[in-house]
Parts: C-alpha cells; structure tokens; sequence
C-alpha cells in the first residue's frame, strides 16, 4: 500500500492545448490525510489540473507524483487507492446504479462487494433507487452514485469535482458532513473543486487559486481572510478573478 507524507506533488506542470496554455508551471504539495480546495473562475485551469492528476490528460510536461509514486511511470502502482467524483461524469445511464457499482467493484477487485454496496447504499441514503437505471435518476441523485463510485475501494486519494453540486441545502451539507467523516476515520486525502465558497471554507485544511493556468494564492482559509481583508473566501474569490 502506497505510504508517502505527500498524497499529491506536482513539479513545473504544464498543459498546451494547440496555442492555448490551460496549466503554466503548476508545482504544489498537499499534505498526506488533507482536504485542499481548488478554486478558479471558468477557464483557470482547475479541470485541466484535475484530468492530468487523474491520468485523463497526458501533461505537456511536468511531473506528477501520486501517494509517493510517479504517475507517469507506475500508475499501476496508484491506481488502486484513488478515485473521483464528478456530477459531470456520468456513470453508464442504460446500467442501474447497482450494476454500475457492481462494475467498477470488479474493476477495482473489493472483497465482499455485495456487502460494501449495501453499506454504501445506506450511508448515502440510495438503497430505494440501487435497481433505477442511472439515466432515469435526478440530478441529486446521480452525484450521490457517484460519491458511492467514488468511495468504493475506500481511496487513500478522493478527488472531488463540485462534491455536492445540484444537492439541496440539506442533502449538501449532509454530503459534507459524510465527506468530513470519511477522512477522519481512515485519513485519506480530499482534494476538490468547488465554487461553494461557504463549503471550502467549513470543509478544507488549505486552499489553493488558479487563474489562467496558475497558482496565484494559498493558505487556510483564514490566511487567506487576513492577507486580503476579507470577510469570507467568497469576496477573496472576487477579489482574485476580478482584478488583473
């Protein structure tokens, strides 16, 4: 099992697409057992960043070192103790969520994969739509099978696009609470998208700005507060895109 005091490092990463520059020289370090939010107004890089750490993107140049491995050479090695979250990744419509999770089970080779299902079922509150075809499900719905995907070989690395996106207010913050208790009881790490700024700034440790392919700001959210004078990461985020 992979054992690193960094789950994510980056060094002088870079994505072209053509002319278009989508990642400029993105080196970061996210601590081990984390949650890190990335933040950045539309184009800033942060799907671009995303795809590359999940192997969908073949980086420029640059190197990404994943739970101490290098991606690029021993992503056999990763594979395994990672997984993602999107709300705009859809799992197979035609399957249930059922065999949707039965599928990507096998794919990950987890040992009592009936059980595991049920268990994920009941923690996400979709026992009831488990035998629904994923294309007949809500919005809502389909991000909580998702999460269920996402958690299913119990990932050292969870990746996060927009974790709670078309959730209502309830169901969100229920999502985070159970995010929030994922990682206190096995210590993984969270890195994830959001531009719920109230969400950042109750779920992550540190985060991270992008604009036009860079990092232009870190720290804690109260770091953050204090260096720009803000009074929440919502003005800090305007604060940021808005101005040259």
């Amino acid at each position: 099992m992979p054992n690193s005091q960094k789950a994510i490092e980056t060094k002088n990463l870079r994505k072209t697409f053509d002319e278009t520059v989508a990642v400029d020289d993105l080196t970061l370090s996210i601590t081990a057992g984390s949650i890190t939010g990335l933040l950045g107004g539309n184009g800033a890089g942060k799907s671009t960043t995303m795809g590359m750490m999940l192997g969908l993107l073949q980086p420029t140049s640059g190197i990404i070192t994943l739970l101490g491995h290098n991606l690029q050479t021993h992503r056999e090695d990763i594979t395994p103790f990672v997984n993602f979250s999107s709300p705009y990744v859809d799992l197979p419509n035609r399957l249930t969520i059922r065999q949707n999770l039965v599928t990507y089970g096998h794919l990950y080779g987890i040992v009592d994969l009936k059980n595991r299902i049920a268990e994920l079922a009941g923690h996400l509150q979709i026992t009831a739509l488990l035998d629904r075809r994923h294309g007949t499900l809500s919005a809502g719905q389909r991000t909580r099978a998702s999460l269920a995907k996402s958690l299913l070989n119990r990932p050292q690395l969870l990746l996060l696009d927009e974790p709670t996106a078309s959730l209502d207010p309830d169901t969100a913050d229920w999502v985070r609470t159970l995010l929030l208790d994922y990682r206190r009881d096995t210590g993984a790490t969270i890195f994830m998208s959001s531009h719920n700024m109230v969400e950042v700034e109750r779920m992550c440790d540190d985060v991270i700005v992008m604009k036009q392919g860079k990092i232009v700001a870190t720290g804690t959210p109260i770091e953050l507060l204090t260096r720009f004078d803000r009074k929440n990461l919502e003005e800090v985020f305007l604060d940021i895109v808005r101005n040259p």
